[in-house]
């Protein structure tokens, strides 16, 4: 197959769409990461997508759409709380879990009775859905377990040859997928976390819980929605992330320095025992804390005051390290950032939950 490098005017979008509308798949950008789009309503065209990524079928996909009355084909109850997200978070990266209608089929609910829904704010998304006229099932627009796309040459570097086209919008925004909340259930749960926080779920409709899995992955369980089950977000190296332990601290910035040096330490000495071994070992840490470590060897992760600089940044730090040739990587912990809760779901799922307290 030889795939289609397309930019994101009128004319190739209109490109993508018809290509789309043929069953074919076409990655293209959102407001989060790049996703991998086929007709949500084919079967067919959901099984290609799970080809594609080597992802297992049953690893829910997100019907995207371009209007809230789209909600009401695809599921068969939208409650009261759903209306109300929609109208305070739609169209952006929020993810809305609902019984399914029959006319969604299993191979794209990964065998589910309830489908995900999102309302994409990127431009360029919201034209193709349009103009394609068709719902799109869309995972990131990697191979399965890689870093996510967050530009259109990480979609080219893991998709080129495998499908039918790529839109190229530029670097996303946000930089983590959307926040999934599932709406099936008395109390609405957290799927997974996103840019859009359970305390903004929690200013608008009341209580939220957290889906246990999220802390405590179980692998035995078929997943509700995409990255509850499976290792996601992976560079090749192996990755361990190193977090001061949480204890009552004073909040002078005096102590918080004191714990950024107990971690960078801790880092310090595991790079350095690696590197006499002879590995190839990277550190990702944000800007603030690079004076730590060996400037060679550092990667900045955005700003510890600016969580969505964080999340930007986070996939493609880890696929530098893929070309970097890592075998170790050692991660600072962002906990403590904005929409940090979110940062570091998407950080202990690439290290395979591998974390070091100091």
């Amino acid at each position: 197959m030889i795939t289609k490098f397309l930019s994101d005017s009128e004319q190739d979008i209109e490109v993508a769409a018809q290509i789309l509308k043929n069953g074919g798949l076409v990655a293209f950008p959102t407001e989060t990461v790049y996703g991998l789009g086929g007709n949500a309503l084919e079967a067919s065209a959901s099984q290609a997508i799970y080809a594609a990524k080597g992802r297992p079928s049953d690893n829910p996909l997100i019907v995207h759409i371009a209007d809230t009355a789209s909600v009401y084909e695809l599921a068969t109850e939208v409650p009261e709380t759903a209306k109300t997200l929609m109208e305070a978070f739609w169209p952006g990266p929020l993810t809305i879990i609902l019984p399914k209608a029959d006319i969604v089929p299993k191979e794209t609910t990964g065998g589910l009775d309830t489908v995900a829904i999102r309302f994409p704010s990127h431009p360029a998304a919201m034209e193709l859905i349009r103009r394609s006229g068709v719902y799109i099932a869309a995972p990131s627009a990697n191979t399965s377990g890689r870093p996510s796309p967050t530009t259109a040459e990480h979609v080219k570097e893991d998709m080129d040859g495998r499908i039918d086209a790529i839109i190229d919008g530029g670097a996303v925004g946000i930089g983590i997928e959307s926040t999934i909340v599932d709406l099936t259930s008395d109390i609405p749960t957290i799927l997974r976390p996103g840019f859009i926080t359970k305390k903004n779920l929690e200013d608008i409709i009341g209580e939220v819980r957290i889906d246990p899995a999220i802390i405590h992955p179980d692998p035995s369980l078929r997943p509700k929605a995409p990255g509850m089950k499976y290792t996601h977000y992976a560079p090749v190296g192996e990755l361990t992330v190193v977090e001061k332990t949480d204890i009552a601290v004073p909040t002078d910035a005096r102590f918080k320095d004191e714990d950024s040096a107990a971690v960078a330490d801790m880092i310090n000495d595991l790079y350095n025992k690696k590197k006499e071994e002879g590995s190839k070992v990277l550190i990702l840490a944000p800007e603030e804390h690079c004076h730590f470590y060996n400037s060679k060897d550092t990667i900045a992760v955005g700003s510890i005051d600016s969580g969505i600089t964080v999340a930007a940044r986070l996939y493609a730090a880890l696929r530098e390290c893929d070309e970097r040739g890592a075998e170790f990587i050692y991660s600072e912990s962002f906990k403590d950032c904005e929409i940090g809760g979110a940062i570091m779901n998407r950080l202990l799922k690439a290290a395979g939950q591998r974390i070091i307290h100091v």
